[in-house]
């Protein structure tokens, strides 16, 4: 019998050491910005469109209403999420235009507005309505970093007025802006410097307000 005992005292001993080891892979350290996005909550998977470039992006929820998301992000003709949004505008990034998007944010809190962290996404990732939207005939896919570079150098945020098609009434509205690494967007990124130091990787912060009556 006392052999047998001790094997099962062994064995617990072995499966309780191993319980206590687990906690340490699941709390493995994030070492870049995609991997803090993927701590986020993924609120869209599409392509921003440039002119005849389009960049595949996958937007994470750091703060705000994911309602407003979905409301002013919906294909009204499928009835499902854009797959796809176009610039159209610019914002400069002065200061009187950055304190009107403050000023817009603060109107719509709690429920009027969201703000995402746009990241590089990966190829042929799943997106939150499935598989990856494809590319239409006349638009070049290239990577994210190409639409930052472009936004730093004119120092502006791209704008969409929002929703995209479909019939615009008062309460279902919106503007969505996409600002490149600046101090306005780093603000919404404190959590991520914390846990990171810096942020080296290319990214955006997105900001969707709802208009307000």
């Amino acid at each position: 019998m006392l052999p047998r005992d001790s094997e099962r005292n062994h064995r617990t001993g072995e499966s309780e050491s191993k319980t206590h080891e687990e906690p340490k892979s699941e709390t493995k350290k994030v070492k870049n910005l995609s991997e803090f996005a993927q701590t986020l909550q993924l609120a869209w998977n599409g392509l921003l469109v440039l002119k005849n470039s389009c960049f595949p992006t996958s937007m994470h929820i750091l703060e705000g209403d994911l309602g407003v998301i979905n409301g002013l992000l919906k294909d009204h003709s499928s009835g499902g999420k854009l797959t796809q949004l176009k610039i159209a505008q610019r914002l400069r990034l002065d200061q009187p235009k950055l304190d009107e998007v403050t000023r817009r944010i603060k109107q719509g809190s709690p429920n009027g507005y969201a703000v995402l962290l746009a990241t590089q996404a990966t190829q042929g990732g799943v997106g939150a309505e499935g598989t990856f939207p494809v590319v239409e005939p006349g638009l070049q896919r290239r990577l994210l970093r190409n639409l930052v570079s472009y936004l730093k150098q004119k120092q502006a945020a791209g704008v969409i007025s929002l929703p995209v098609g479909g019939v615009k009434c008062r309460d279902s509205t919106g503007m969505l802006y996409a600002f490149p690494p600046c101090e306005f967007s780093q603000q919404y990124l404190q959590s991520a410097l914390r846990t990171l130091g810096k942020l080296e990787e290319e990214h955006m912060v997105i900001v969707i307000v709802k208009d307000t009556a």
